[in-house]
């Protein structure tokens, strides 16, 4: 269902938003025009606990101030070009940047969770060859503002009151809106290709006077940078790290993940390991099951041995049709017969609930049908 489809492209504003500001910049702004510094910390509570939308709603700044600060910047750089709502309640955002580039995000809502999933580039340039969002290649990285303001976005939908409902209510902030519960890295974009400006996103997520989100909640899924992801574990941050499998072996790999050829399933699981032995965190292996693909008992069985001895728990998911594509779901005996095989080799397994299918909530769909 549409929610709502906003003003054609090309009436926004243009002026910078207000979470692309570093905090130095913009205190030195606020005292060039004689305000305190701590004016910075205000503003951003407005936009990012208190839920503002614009300067109007920041009551305690000064009438001058939020005048001139309309004048120069926008609380929220991107536009709602389009708003899908699911009957499971499931969100799907399509944003339109500042410079009219599209991006998507979702809200999966369920008892006592809020999950965003975000985007982190405009496009993808992996190439996996089932997937929407990589179709017309990669455009740019999206800057850690354009990344806080999916989460704000969606932290900003309405909740329906049936999830507020006891054992598990929702948290509810300093402000009129439920908060967000957790953050999966899974839209748009290869996340360890812009790995410095999400983790500048991540810190605003996880800050006390930003989002509040744990970093156990929080998810980040690669295709396989190996560099990458022993560059993350060497953090020591608790993110979770999900790999993007796809196949039990590099041929039929890098079939399906074309940039598999530049990194191979050897240094991707040694990278794994790697990440698991630094940070304690179970890896999770995703697998997109494809019909006559990647979905054959073979398959299976050599998916069970590739993963035997390692910590790892493997997320399958069934294939969402794309138009256009000539992929297709597996079928009820295949997924079944899978995951049974999975099981009885002892890994870890679950089958992906399907969230959003009225609002082609899958990675891409929406963004590829507007353009």
């Amino acid at each position: 269902m549409v929610l709502s489809t906003l003003s054609p492209a090309g009436t926004r504003s243009t002026l910078p938003g207000l979470l692309d500001l570093t905090e130095e910049t913009l205190r030195a702004w606020l005292q060039e025009r004689g305000e305190k510094p701590l004016r910075a910390r205000q503003l951003h509570r407005w936009l990012l606990v208190r839920g503002a939308e614009s300067f109007d709603e920041m009551t305690d700044l000064p009438k001058a101030l939020r005048q001139q600060l309309a004048d120069a910047l926008v609380p929220l750089s991107t536009r709602i070009a389009k708003h899908l709502r699911a009957s499971d309640d499931t969100h799907k955002l399509l944003l339109e940047l500042g410079d009219q580039k599209l991006i998507e995000c979702v809200l999966i809502q369920e008892e006592g969770r809020r999950t965003a999933c975000i985007s982190t580039q405009v496009g993808c340039g992996m190439g996996c060859v089932f997937c929407a969002s990589g179709l017309n290649g990669v455009d740019r990285n999206l800057t850690v503002g354009e990344m806080v303001e999916q989460l704000v976005r969606l932290r900003n939908l309405p909740s329906p009151s049936r999830l507020l409902s006891p054992p598990t209510p929702l948290p509810v902030g300093e402000g009129r809106k439920p908060r967000l519960t957790n953050i999966v890295v899974m839209g748009m974009g290869e996340p360890l290709a812009n790995l410095d400006n999400l983790l500048e996103a991540l810190e605003v997520a996880t800050s006390k006077d930003g989002l509040g989100i744990g970093a156990r909640h929080i998810t980040i899924s690669t295709v396989g940078l190996p560099a990458k992801i022993r560059r993350l574990a060497d953090l020591g941050k608790q993110y979770h790290l999900a790999v993007s499998l796809h196949a039990p072996n590099d041929e039929l790999r890098t079939k399906i993940v074309p940039t598999n050829d530049k990194t191979g399933l050897d240094d991707i699981l040694a990278a794994a390991a790697y990440f698991f032995e630094k940070t304690g965190r179970q890896v999770t292996y995703e697998y997109v099951l494809l019909a006559g693909i990647n979905d054959a008992t073979a398959h299976a069985r050599e998916l069970a041995a590739l993963l035997k001895g390692r910590r790892a728990h493997v997320n399958l998911i069934p294939f969402n049709d794309v138009e256009g594509l000539p992929y297709r779901r597996p079928s009820t005996e295949a997924l079944q017969m899978f995951t049974n095989v999975l099981q009885q080799a002892g890994i870890s397994v679950k089958v992906r609930k399907r969230k959003g299918s009225q609002i082609d909530a899958a990675c891409g769909q929406l963004r590829r049908s507007a353009l």
